[in-house]
C-alpha cells in the first residue's frame, strides 16, 4: 500500500510543509523535548514530521495543520493512534509544545481554523 503523502500532488505539498516545520519548530510535539537536527536517521532521536491525525484515521496527508515536528522514536510509539492530550498532561505536569491544540479527546472532530 502506498501512502498518500508520498504520491501525486500531496508529495510536493508534504515536502514543502516538511521544510517549513523543520525551519520553524524545534520541540517534539509528542514529548516536549528539543529536537537535534544534526542527528540523522536511523538515530531514534532524529527529526521527523508526524501527522497529528494519522492518515490511516482520515487525517489530511499534506496539510500543514495536520503536521508537527517529532522525534523518530516518539512518532513510532504514537504509531497510528490518535494523540490524547489529557493523558499526556497527567503524565507530564508541564509539556512544552509547538502550538496550542484544543483539549479534546476526539481528535477526529478537530478542524484547523487559521
Amino acid at each position: 500500500m502506498v501512502r498518500t503523502d508520498r504520491i501525486g500532488g500531496h508529495r510536493a505539498a508534504y515536502e514543502k510543509n516538511r521544510k517549513r516545520i523543520f525551519a520553524s519548530q524545534n520541540t517534539c510535539a509528542l514529548c516536549g523535548y528539543p529536537v537535534d537536527f544534526s542527528l540523522k536517521a536511523p538515530n531514534p532521536m532524529s527529526a521527523v514530521v508526524d501527522h497529528i491525525i494519522p492518515v490511516a484515521k482520515g487525517g489530511h496527508p499534506s496539510d500543514i495543520a495536520n503536521l508537527q515536528l517529532a522525534h523518530w522514536t516518539c512518532n513510532r510509539q504514537k504509531s497510528d493512534k490518535l494523540f490524547n492530550n489529557d493523558e499526556n498532561m497527567k503524565k507530564n505536569k508541564k509539556v512544552i509544545g509547538n502550538r496550542n491544540l484544543p483539549q479534546s479527546k476526539d481528535w477526529t472532530s478537530y478542524r484547523f481554523e487559521g
